[in-house]
């Protein structure tokens, strides 16, 4: 199994880098609307819609993002369009270049952050009880949020983009490390037993770990654009930025546990087996899903 995951990886990584260096926005725009479609996918299927219908779902996800994208200029197959907008990269300075209006992502983030909580508190014993065709209008429209938000994202610059990433891979490490080490208190027990309050408090340290280790080197280092952490820091300050990002934080654990739920009520254990040793692309991406959107909403109110 562990070699089957180090090699999925590593093929996985080799795909991914070339269109990360490209100068023009579509390989990976390209790209990730493969894998996000690849997500529709399986969102159909752990929904009860299997065959065509799945397919529908992923051709449907691929042509909202396609649709959104030409609604929003965001870059699709030329240069990044927000690279064509004036930055400025100088401490005290807020983020400018966003595409998107910011009332789409502070409508993704009231969408995460009070339909997670219903659906956490409900969703073991509702989920199914929702009508098949609004479970899968409500993965279509979190899929194209979270593609908007990633090539928004990738617009603004790769040490930006990465930032958003590792924030997500730091909350899970550090949740799984301190988990084990210290759980006690089990987080939602009907949906992932293996998780606990501990764990998410070790996965919020990690994260601000992780940003102190990146603000220093946004200051010291020549990078392509500000990290996350250091425009919130711009923007919002220490203790405002410390607020975003446990609140990022946890998020990621909220989309964690809500495609847990979603697999959990299908009886599966993974979305799919499309990456062979590591599941589907939702089990690689579940955390990503809130985050991405709702950091541009935090993002947005760095504009002043």
């Amino acid at each position: 199994m562990l070699k089957q995951r180090v090699i999925t990886a590593l093929i996985l990584v080799a795909i991914l880098l070339p269109t990360l260096m490209a100068e023009a926005a579509w390989p990976f725009a390209v790209l990730t609307l493969i894998f996000i479609s690849a997500a529709g996918w399986e969102w159909s299927r752990l929904n009860g819609a299997p065959g065509a219908r799945a397919w529908l779902m992923g051709a449907a996800v691929a042509g909202g993002c396609v649709y959104a994208a030409q609604v929003f200029h965001l870059p699709l197959w030329g240069t990044s369009a927000a690279a064509s907008h004036e930055h400025v990269h100088a401490w005290g300075h807020a983020l400018v270049g966003f595409l998107t209006p910011s009332a789409v992502w502070v409508g993704a983030a009231a969408l995460w952050g009070l339909g997670g909580a219903v659906a956490l508190r409900w969703g073991p014993t509702h989920w199914l009880l929702l009508p098949q065709l609004l479970r899968r209008l409500l993965g279509l429209v979190l899929l194209v949020l979270a593609w908007m938000a990633l090539v928004e994202s990738k617009a603004q610059g790769l040490n930006y983009m990465l930032s958003v990433f590792c924030l997500v891979w730091a909350a899970d490490i550090g949740a799984y490390f301190g988990g084990r080490a210290f759980g006690r208190r089990k987080l939602a027990p009907s949906i992932s037993p293996g998780k606990s309050w501990e764990g998410v408090v070790a996965g919020m340290v990690a994260v601000l770990l992780l940003a102190l280790g990146w603000l220093a080197v946004d200051q010291s280092l020549g990078v392509d654009s500000p990290s996350l952490y250091s425009r919130l820091m711009w923007g919002l300050g220490a203790p405002g930025m410390v607020a975003a990002l446990l609140a990022l934080a946890g998020l990621s654990v909220v989309g964690d546990l809500f495609e847990s739920l979603i697999k959990r009520q299908a009886g599966a254990k993974d979305s799919s087996q499309l990456l062979p040793g590591h599941g589907g692309v939702l089990d690689r991406i579940d955390a990503l899903l809130p985050v991405l959107p709702v950091s541009l909403a935090i993002m947005s109110l760095c504009h002043g």
